[in-house]
């Protein structure tokens, strides 16, 4: 391997940066409390989402110093930035109301089959099968609709800062293991999956069903450790809102299919985007404000780790390869803390001549690791957009999900490794 150029190193020394400053925002939105005069600056560093927009932005400056506008336009124009358009697509129609109540109804009714009290319950089926449904729908979306549910259901209460955590970190890992069941919805999967032929079937049988283990034994293990107090949960309230027709449910369910069928083609579901905006703007009174802004700041966020991710390659392949078939599971799971799970698997699929132990090594690594912070995977942005208001400061501290997050890991390690 040829040694890394200055503007690779200067690359990795500012994501080195990007990765300290999401694990400061807490620290930024408390200045932003205690110091009113410049309150601005520091809520503007304090949002995790403007953290590696910022970042590359510097990086982009530092492109232009030294290598001049064409190698710097050309670096731009070479990245793909098809995921965090289709994460901002997915999230805008997966968060209206048709789609959320839609959600919700399937989430009551099967919580009312269980023999738990209603809290409990719905809980459950909030973490346990609304992740597995990202199978089908894409993590992103499931994010978006468990995130929301969550928010409008357990969050507007006043619980413990504990609670909060506990369901958030079990929230991040189930999400990103709860969408291996299919070889389209997960982005670390979706890497790999044309390249290395693993189909429906491959899913299913080799990762799939160990993660839905993990996923249901996370979620109960939650719900059991805080019973008392989401048993003590008031009952849901039934809304005043009249339920959306079914004519424009169906016509929202559309939409979210057709944008996840055709989410390799940027051009096609950013033009299906632009005729749902009309669709919703037309029936308006069916529904809530659009998520734009969140889902804007989540596509933000993952541009600004698509710009800054490019320069990573040179040393985070020098890592894969280093490791053999049985250290890649350990490795992959701790790298993805610190970078993009899929950019892992992107980078595995480079390499020729991996054996089928170490491919399902490293993708079940990725995965697995995929809750622990902010960053790990795609989806996770989206969630803490939608969930960090509840928060205190309204701010998640990357610690304290780091922390609880990590039995769900562990969770998901002993299913991927002992099953």
């Amino acid at each position: 391997m040829s040694a890394p150029t200055h503007i690779q190193i200067i690359g990795a020394v500012l994501f080195a940066l990007a990765v300290i400053h999401t694990f400061s925002t807490k620290f930024f939105e408390h200045l932003a409390h205690t110091q009113p005069n410049h309150a601005g600056i520091w809520h503007l560093l304090g949002e995790v989402e403007v953290v590696f927009g910022f970042w590359a932005m510097v990086m982009m400056i530092f492109m232009l110093a030294i290598s001049g506008k064409t190698e710097a336009t050309t670096y731009l124009d070479s990245r793909n930035f098809g995921e965090p358009l289709f994460v901002f697509a997915i999230m805008v129609v997966a968060g209206t109301r048709p789609i959320l109540q839609c959600v919700e109804s399937v989430v009551k009714v099967v919580a009312r089959v269980l023999p738990l009290q209603q809290s409990m319950s719905i809980y459950f089926v909030t973490l346990a099968l609304v992740p597995l449904m990202g199978s089908l729908i894409t993590e992103p979306a499931a994010m978006t609709l468990a995130a929301l549910i969550l928010r409008d259901t357990l969050y507007s209460n006043a619980i413990s800062s504990k609670l909060k955590y506990a369901t958030i970190g079990v929230l991040f890992v189930n999400i990103s293991i709860g969408g291996t069941l299919t070889p389209f919805a997960a982005p670390p999967v979706l890497m790999v999956a044309t390249q290395w032929n693993w189909d429906l079937w491959f899913m299913v049988s080799h990762i799939g069903w160990k993660a839905a283990v993990a996923v249901c034994v996370n979620a109960a293990g939650a719900m059991l450790l805080f019973r008392r107090e989401i048993a003590a949960l008031p009952a849901a309230q039934v809304s005043a809102i009249a339920p959306v027709p079914v004519s424009v449910v169906l016509v929202h369910l559309l939409f979210l299919a057709l944008i996840v069928v055709f989410s390799h083609h940027t051009s096609v579901f950013l033009g299906l985007l632009l005729f749902f905006l009309g669709f919703a703007t037309a029936y308006q009174r069916h529904q809530n404000p659009l998520i734009l802004r969140e889902a804007l700041m989540v596509a933000f966020f993952l541009g600004g780790l698509v710009v800054l991710g490019g320069m990573q390659q040179w040393w985070l392949e020098r890592a894969l390869t280093g490791m053999d078939a049985s250290t890649v599971y350990a490795g992959a799971t701790l790298l993805t803390a610190i970078t993009d799970n899929a950019a892992l698997t992107y980078l595995g699929s480079q390499v020729a001549g991996l054996s089928e132990e170490f491919k399902l090594a490293l993708v079940m690594g990725a995965v697995t690791g995929g809750g622990l912070t902010v960053i790990a995977n795609a989806p996770n942005p989206a969630g803490v957009s939608i969930l960090r208001g509840k928060f205190n400061e309204s701010a998640i501290h990357p610690l304290g999900l780091l922390i609880a997050a990590t039995p769900p890991t562990i969770v998901a390690i002993i299913a991927f490794r002992l099953l």
